[in-house]
């Protein structure tokens, strides 16, 4: 029997972590460890497994000492906790074996691990494994192939605890409506009744398969219990042309979808290549989706090569008229084999790695704007959308066109009724914006009361976005000096 540790380094703090809105619910991180948990159910049978994710627990050096094999899954933005494990765990002398988007891009500058298991788990670690267990194992493991994913197994969600988490999330590509039910099944088995993110970079992306296989399958699924989940997933905007598939999609339990709108400036959209944004009215779509049901949290990028000196201007305007209450505005930045770091290094632009966090005032390469004024204008649009007066407006126009689904929902649980008295005292009494904190709660109970849990929501969300920008104008004011 091997002894395996599956470890998940630490996210830094970033807008996506939502660290600070998390501690009014008592959860310790956002999403858990998904790709790790799935790579779990690929490993033989009669391996033990331990799982730590750094953004929960703290690693103990006697779990590395059991070890026989350390796995280490992560992304870009984990980088620096990641190399902090590595080291930590070959001054124990211990095999690593690692994989996932920061080793798949990125694994020349990873020299001490022993083995690489980069690109599609399905297809390259049975390959490992098998050299392995032949004692001939190589350092390099690759594919260009993309694997069959009705034949990938369900997370083991047996090593974790899910309650340190505020959402479970389930990877999606075109898994079998089976699948698809099995793993919801396996979820709520668990005792989770919270809301679930599927996983995928475009779930619309295979319109009749969701309209008459997975939705009606998951309508089914619902149906059968007194309290549904709600989901969460990333769509394409071209969904507000789809009305039957956004029926389709809150009758399930859809009610909130991430866009990347990325710019509002038509050229900038071309040099994106974001097509399905162009030639349409983005502000009508937005509206439409929220009208359906759908909270539309958007994603923004300024940094273009396109992107004029009103940019910046014009991204405030957009968002706020828009009710796009959770507005993720990053820089562009230049990750390692996209067709962008690739024109970037022909032209000599290329500065350095990207840390992976678009939110940190760091960018690897040289934009045509000078980069004080883009860094400077970023700010600007941050600390103008999340300033009291400007979010609490943006949460009214949303109350105001938001369309909530009737469906079977759980009341407000002990972690919510905690988190909305928490509420009550850091910001309706300690917080500089308790007057905007209170006009919005008696505003929201007399003209939208069914949204009320939304309302509290969106307020715990702006404490957790401004305590991010009070971080970087530190940052940038340190740098400046």
């Amino acid at each position: 029997m091997k002894n395996a540790l599956l470890i998940y380094p630490e996210y830094p703090d970033t807008f996506w972590s939502f660290k600070y809105a998390l501690k009014f619910i008592h959860r310790k991180a956002a999403l858990p460890p998904l790709g790790l948990l799935t790579v779990a159910s690929m490993l033989p049978a009669d391996w033990e497994l331990t799982l730590v994710d750094l953004n929960v627990e703290k690693l103990d050096d006697k779990l590395i000492r059991r070890a026989d094999y350390v796995l280490i899954s992560a992304m870009n933005v984990q980088r620096k906790s990641t190399l902090e494990v590595i080291s930590r765990c070959k001054a124990m002398s211990k095999k690593i074996i690692a994989g996932g988007p920061l080793f798949t891009t990125d694994f020349a500058d990873f020299g001490d691990v022993d083995y690489l298991v980069l690109n599609e788990a399905e297809l390259t670690l049975p390959e490992f494994l098998m050299d392995l267990a032949q004692g001939c194992p190589k350092h390099l493991y690759t594919t260009k192939e993309f694997a069959d994913i009705s034949q990938t197994p369900v997370p083991k969600w047996s090593l974790i605890n899910m309650n340190n988490y505020a959402t479970i999330g389930r990877k999606v590509r075109t898994k079998t409506r089976d699948q698809v039910i099995n793993e919801l099944e396996t979820i709520h088995k668990s005792g989770w009744r919270k809301e679930i993110f599927f996983v995928d970079d475009n779930f619309i992306g295979n319109k009749p398969k969701l309209k008459t296989d997975i939705l009606p399958a998951v309508i089914g699924w619902q149906s059968q219990y007194v309290t549904q989940h709600s989901f969460n997933t990333q769509v394409s905007i071209e969904l507000a042309d789809e009305q039957e598939l956004m029926k389709l999609m809150t009758e399930a339990g859809f009610d909130k979808v991430f866009i990347g709108i990325e710019t509002p400036d038509l050229e900038s959209l071309r040099e994106c290549n974001k097509f399905k944004n162009e030639n349409r009215d983005l502000l009508s779509s937005v509206n439409t989706l929220q009208k359906a049901g759908l909270e539309v949290t958007g994603g923004f990028i300024v940094g273009f090569d396109h992107d004029p000196s009103s940019i910046f201007d014009s991204q405030v305007e957009f968002i706020q008229r828009s009710g796009i209450v959770t507005a993720m505005v990053g820089l562009l930045t230049a990750l390692p084999d996209t067709k962008l770091y690739h024109r970037l290094r022909q032209e000599n632009r290329i500065l350095n790695q990207s840390s992976g966090d678009n939110t940190d005032l760091t960018m690897n390469f040289v934009p045509k704007m000078k980069s004080e004024e883009l860094v400077k204008g970023y700010m600007k649009i941050l600390v103008s959308i999340y300033s009291p007066k400007a979010y609490y407006a943006r949460i009214k126009t949303f109350l105001r066109e938001y369309r909530k689904t009737r469906r079977k929902s759980s009341p407000m649980g002990f972690h919510y009724m905690l988190a909305l008295f928490k509420s009550f005292f850091y910001l309706g009494f300690w917080s500089r914006s308790r007057l905007q904190y209170w006009n919005l709660f008696f505003w929201t109970l007399f003209n939208r009361p069914a949204l009320f849990k939304n309302s509290i929501t969106f307020t715990i969300y702006g404490f957790h976005f401004r305590k991010i920008i009070k971080l970087n104008q530190k940052q940038l004011e340190s740098v400046q000096a």
